[in-house]
C-alpha cells in the first residue's frame, strides 16, 4: 500500500524586496501634457554685451534679430501588464493570490523599477559633462565626486537641490576615502552613525548597480534638469469579466522622462571603461 506523506502550505508569501520610487526627487513636471502627446519648448538665447560708441548711428552695437530653439518633448513609453486570479486557484491556495495585493506586488516590483531606470538612462545619456577621469577606488571617491561639484558650478547649475545617484561600490569606496572622513563634518557623523545622507551638500542616494546605465558609478542631477510626466497611470480590477470566474487585472502606464536642452549642464556622471 503506497504511504502519503502529509504536505503543509503556509499562508505567508514569500516577498521580493522593493525599493520604491527612487528618482521622484530628482525630476519636475514643469510643463503639462495635459490633452496632448507633444509639447513644444522654445529656448530664446541672450546677446553678449558690447562697447556703447558716443558717435555714429548704432551706437548701442548693430541690431540682430533674437534667435530661439525649439525641443519637441513627445511621450512614448505606453506601458502595459495584464493577469487573471481564477477563483478556483484562489480558494485553493489558502486565498494567497488576492487580487488587490497582487495589484500593489506589480506595481511595487514591476512598475516602479522599470520607470526609474528608465529616468536614470535618460538622465544619464543627457548629461552635459561625463567624466571618464579614472576608475573609482577609496582613495578618489570622494575627490571624483568634487569634481562633478566643480563642473556643475562652473555650468552655473542651481548650487542647491542636487542630487547624486551612486552604485552600492562607489557608496563603499567614498566611505573607505580617509580624505572624505578627515575632510566632512557629515563624515565624522557618519563615524558615528553608520550612514551618508549627505555629502558636501548633495544628497545621496544609493541605488542597486543594475538600476544604473552600464559602467556608471555615479550621476550627479538637479530636478530642473529632468522633466518626467506620467501622463496616465490607471490599474483596475474587473471582478467575474466575461469568461472570467474571478479577477482580470489590467494596468497602464503611459509615461517618459525628458532632459531640457538648456538645463543638460545640470547633470555629471562619472564612467569608467
Amino acid at each position: 500500500m503506497a504511504i502519503n506523506l502529509a504536505e503543509k502550505y503556509s499562508t505567508k508569501i514569500d516577498e521580493k524586496f522593493k525599493l520604491g520610487a527612487v528618482t521622484t526627487p530628482a525630476v519636475n513636471n514643469d510643463y503639462s501634457f495635459e490633452g496632448v502627446k507633444t509639447v513644444k519648448v522654445y529656448s530664446v538665447p541672450t546677446t553678449a554685451l558690447g562697447d556703447y560708441t558716443r558717435s555714429g548711428a548704432n551706437r548701442y552695437g548693430t541690431p540682430k534679430e533674437l534667435e530661439d530653439s525649439l525641443q519637441e518633448l513627445t511621450l512614448t513609453r505606453d506601458r502595459a501588464f495584464t493577469f487573471t486570479i481564477d477563483k478556483g486557484n484562489l480558494t485553493d491556495q489558502l486565498m494567497l493570490k488576492e487580487a488587490g495585493k497582487a495589484l500593489a506586488r506589480q506595481i511595487d516590483e514591476q512598475v516602479i523599477p522599470e520607470i526609474d531606470i528608465y529616468r536614470l538612462s535618460k538622465i544619464a545619456a543627457g548629461a552635459g559633462t561625463t567624466s571618464t577621469a579614472a576608475a573609482i577606488t577609496e582613495k578618489n571617491a570622494y575627490s571624483a565626486l568634487l569634481d562633478g561639484q566643480v563642473a556643475l558650478t562652473d555650468a552655473k547649475a542651481p548650487l542647491g537641490g542636487r542630487i547624486a545617484y551612486v552604485t552600492p561600490a562607489f557608496y563603499k569606496a567614498i566611505k573607505l576615502d580617509s580624505t572624505f572622513v578627515k575632510a566632512s563634518d557629515i563624515a565624522q557623523d557618519m563615524l558615528v552613525k553608520g550612514q551618508v545622507g549627505m555629502v558636501d551638500g548633495v544628497a545621496i542616494i544609493v541605488v542597486p548597480s543594475s538600476y544604473m546605465p552600464t559602467n556608471t558609478d555615479f550621476i550627479i542631477t538637479h530636478p530642473v534638469a529632468c522633466c518626467a510626466p506620467i501622463k496616465l497611470a490607471e490599474y483596475k480590477i474587473h471582478d467575474n469579466p466575461p469568461g472570467i470566474n474571478g479577477a482580470l487585472v489590467e494596468g497602464r502606464i503611459y509615461y517618459d522622462a525628458f532632459i531640457l536642452a538648456n538645463k543638460a549642464a545640470a547633470i555629471y556622471k562619472h564612467i569608467h571603461e
